[in-house]
């Protein structure tokens, strides 16, 4: 019983980084469900792997992989790897707060570094913004990094061959206008917008 709760306690602090600025904060408050074919955790090791059409849901967090693999170094920071495929890429979907707004990515791979802070989409990585169930912005490339510190997201089109048939090289974006007073959301203040920063190379590039 003690390994699950401390299980329990481990995968709650790393889904810490779904917190950024943009994030819905009621999702902390609400129940985690996570489903597997098998799962080891290793309590001296600090170390849970899930296997097999792993999905996991907490409020409006939705994450989905063949697996997903949770660490905790000696000092507590979390480290989270999420793997999917080129044909099932894993996935990641969250709720902006206060407003009607989403924001999702996938990538074969998808790392959270909780030293640094960091979530990457790694290899056919795609980013994307939606307003309801629509499209507003969407980001592709090799390698997509949102840091939650700065709020900013970095892309780097070399990383590999980018999704939907972009060059090797290149960065696409594409970024939909807000209509005129359009409402933002309710007894809400506007969220701190998104930035993009284009980049053609990244540091601490996934190896």
């Amino acid at each position: 019983m003690k390994n699950l709760i401390n299980l329990l306690v481990f995968l709650l602090a790393w889904l810490g980084f779904a917190g950024g600025a943009w994030a819905e904060k009621t999702d902390r408050n609400k129940p985690m469900n996570i489903e597997a074919d098998a799962l080891r955790y290793d309590d001296l090791k600090q170390v849970s792997v899930f296997t097999g059409a792993v999905t996991l849901t907490k409020g409006s967090i939705q994450i989905r992989g063949a697996q997903v693999e949770a660490r905790q170094d000696p000092e507590g920071f979390q480290f989270g790897v999420v793997t999917g495929s080129t044909a099932s890429p894993a996935f990641f979907r969250q709720k902006r707060d206060g407003v009607d707004e989403f924001i999702e990515g996938e990538g074969e791979v998808i790392e959270y570094d909780g030293r640094a802070d960091t979530v990457k989409f790694i290899k056919k990585a795609v980013v994307r913004r939606l307003r309801g169930a629509v499209l507003a912005d969407e980001i592709i490339g090799g390698l997509v990094v949102y840091d939650n510190l700065s709020d900013t997201f970095s892309v780097d089109g070399s990383a590999s061959k980018a999704a939907g048939g972009a060059p090797v090289g290149r960065v696409r974006v594409m970024m939909t206008p807000k209509a005129e007073g359009t409402a933002t959301g309710t007894n809400s203040p506007a969220p701190t917008p998104v930035t993009l920063k284009p980049a053609n190379t990244l540091g601490g590039a996934t190896k």
